[in-house]
């Protein structure tokens, strides 16, 4: 489970033979090695923007306090990821991998004029497809709408011997498959999804069907199915392909295997070593359960430096919540701060116990709740180049009941964000100077520690009621939403509790906790919606779940006036008068919440997240939207990677690692197409 900032990241890479391929890293090493002094520099956080998307750097502190095995093994598990990362591409819609090929072609080899407007737009239309891995937006999954026309495309696939099948053609331009995730009420949510998660005939019906006439060997310890598969009809009858080498993705998968066997070798204890043991055998097999033996072992495994996430995991792209998106991140552990914070999980029992939930849904025995602050070194499909702030798995309710989870925060992600300048939104949207200066003061702690509780307290609280079965199957296409606003409102009703401060985490519990409310409120209600288009609806699992907790929230406490809506010459501001009695309201919600998903309750959740999460207050839309027309700063971000390049010597062995920085978003991602291009296009 993520914690989406909307702000996000891409992946590493760097083949041996790296260097002898491509001319930007060959004049990189050069010019490094040419250099007597080295002189500190400023590090340049910003690459580029386009559209509404910024594409940033970041850096990997303690690299070099590293053994080499170790770096070794960061290697190896980033080359394993950039090995699967067409895998999301092909997931995210079956026409993608030929669009990219064909975009790509132009791009490198047209000759023609490209100061005109035509190619401009064309150079964008890429850039933003890049960074969806496809051609529907990495966020609101609504088909990415080119500014050229046909012609002038038409003009360009002619002038570079391009070619493209009509049908990947035609969807460039009309209305056909226009959402890759649809999570409307009352439609055919499968039937009206262009995910390629399904295929073109299946509907919501043929899934739940499907997959409810599986039983699991042991009721209490249920598998994932359908998580690492595609449900397709062939002749009429429901067919699964299977993810692993031999099936689909196949030759994508060998290559991720092959990785992964280097890293096996090179890993930092037993238990680490036969958790990858257990991921290659899922690989190779395609078995649930060594899904879930590997989950187990790979919970357990706490020790070492190293750390990565890998596979098929978050289910946020299939509407009905069952298949796993591709996705890795490799981390090393920032030993400061995971100390500092690992108090959070040291104490988990106590949140439980403390919490509002209903006796019957806590967990008498929190166990296993490990927390890291890790320093990402590299990113690849779905965490990439969007990626999230924090992370919380496995995502299996049995094995997180019953042995426990791994809970993160991406450090060196959070600090190139706060480090890459505003954007001057902030004086636009607060109420007065009072909240500015808690923002400017708190903010940024406040943030963080949301961020902790929300993946190590949120997702790790709470139990199903006995015989209620997985989220996935009770509240299906609300699961995801309802899921991450209850780990929102675990950490929402902390953050105001001077626990945190007897814990020495904050030095002013009360004004950290105002500050965390304050901006919560104000993104809930108003500055999320930029990320929308006047008229649309909340789609992305994430935002509907910030928009249905501040709605809420808001209607609650109208009677006594705990968040009041002011305007002021004529612009609209949320002010909470009593945050104390806003604590009380996000308690309530957060034990309504539970009991939703400890019962399986769908009509109730339901009628949460479409009465307070997914209609937009028009008139608000439209002056947010205005208001936020004099900022130039992007209201997405994501990252491009460092590159890994390894040093050898004589007999071809590893001896020393560098690390570059692209120095454009093009060159990462025209490398990655060339070195990582391990499926066909059509799969």
């Amino acid at each position: 489970m993520k914690l989406n900032k909307v702000l996000f990241i891409m992946a590493i890479g760097g083949l041996l033979i790296a260097c002898k391929k491509d001319p930007n890293i060959q004049d990189q090493i050069k010019e490094k090695e040419e250099k007597e002094e080295i002189v500190e520099e400023e590090f340049e956080y910003e690459v580029e923007q386009f559209a509404d998307l910024k594409i940033l750097r970041y850096q990997i502190p303690g690299w070099d306090d590293l053994s080499l095995k170790e770096q070794k093994l960061v290697y190896y598990l980033t080359q394993a990821g950039l090995s699967g990362r067409d895998i999301m591409w092909d997931q995210n819609y079956r026409h993608n991998l030929t669009i990219r090929k064909a975009l790509q072609n132009i791009y490198t080899s047209y000759e023609g004029d490209k100061n005109v407007k035509g190619w401009k737009e064309f150079e964008t239309y890429l850039k933003r497809v890049w960074f969806s891995n496809g051609i529907h937006h990495h966020y609101s999954n609504d088909k990415i709408k080119p500014e050229f026309g046909k012609d002038y495309f038409s003009e360009l696939l002619a002038a570079t011997s391009t070619e493209l099948p009509k049908e990947a053609y035609e969807v460039i331009f009309n209305d056909k498959d226009a959402k890759k995730v649809n999570q409307a009420k009352g439609v055919d949510n499968v039937a009206l999804s262009a995910v390629n998660f399904y295929g073109p005939d299946v509907t919501n019906a043929d899934v739940e069907s499907f997959y409810g006439a599986m039983k699991s060997p042991d009721k209490d310890k249920p598998l994932s199915f359908g998580l690492n598969s595609q449900l397709v009809k062939e002749n009429g009858t429901l067919k699964e392909r299977v993810y692993k080498s031999g099936g689909l993705y196949g030759a994508a998968i060998d290559e991720i295997i092959k990785w992964l066997e280097k890293a096996q070798g090179v890993a930092e204890n037993k238990a680490q070593g036969e958790a990858l043991g257990l991921l290659i055998e899922y690989y190779k097999t395609g078995s649930l359960q060594t899904w879930d033996d590997y989950n187990v072992a790979w919970t357990a495994a706490t020790e070492g430096n190293i750390d990565y996430i890998n596979s098929f995991i978050e289910v946020y792209n299939d509407p009905l919540g069952y298949r796993g998106s591709y996705e890795t991140i490799v981390q090393i552990k920032d030993f400061d701060m995971s100390k500092k914070m690992a108090v959070l999980s040291e104490n988990a029992q106590w949140f439980e116990d403390n919490s509002p939930l209903m006796d019957e849904h806590k967990k008498k025995n929190v166990v296993g709740v490990t927390y890291k602050v890790v320093t990402v070194a590299g990113e690849a499909g779905d965490a990439s180049p969007s990626t999230p702030i924090g992370v919380n798995l496995p995502n299996a309710n049995w094995i997180r009941a019953a042995v426990g989870s791994k809970s993160v925060s991406l450090g060196n992600i959070i600090n190139a964000y706060n480090n890459a300048g505003g954007s001057g939104r902030l004086k636009e949207f607060v109420h007065d100077e009072e909240e500015y200066e808690l923002e400017e003061k708190y903010g940024q702690l406040g943030d963080k520690l949301h961020t902790a509780l929300h993946e190590v307290v949120g997702h790790a609280s709470g139990q199903l009621n006995p015989g209620v079965g997985e989220t996935k199957e009770t509240l299906k296409n609300y699961a995801s939403t309802m899921e991450e606003g209850r780990a929102d409102l675990v950490g929402l009703y902390y953050l105001m509790d001077p626990k945190l401060q007897e814990l020495g985490l904050v030095g002013d519990w009360e004004k950290v906790g105002k500050a965390a409310y304050d901006g919560y409120i104000r993104n809930g209600l108003m500055t999320q919606l930029i990320r929308l288009n006047l008229g649309d609806d909340v789609e992305e699992a994430h935002m509907r779940n910030r928009q249905w907790v501040s709605a809420w929230a808001f209607e609650q406490g109208t009677k006594d006036n705990v968040i009041e809506k002011v305007t002021k010459e004529g612009k609209t501001y949320f002010n909470i008068n009593d945050y104390q009695k806003l604590r009380e309201i996000f308690g309530q919600l957060l034990r309504e919440t539970q009991r939703i998903k400890s019962e399986g309750d769908y009509k109730a959740a339901e009628a949460l997240v479409e009465g307070y999460g997914v209609k937009v207050d028009q008139a608000i839309h439209a002056e947010v939207l205005k208001r936020n027309e004099q900022f130039t700063s992007a209201p997405y971000s994501g990252f491009v990677n460092p590159v890994l390049v390894p040093k050898t010597d004589d007999a071809g062995e590893i001896v020393n690692f560098e690390i570059f920085q692209p120095k454009t978003f093009a060159e990462q991602m025209l490398w990655y197409s060339k070195n990582y291009n391990f499926l066909p296009e059509v799969n």
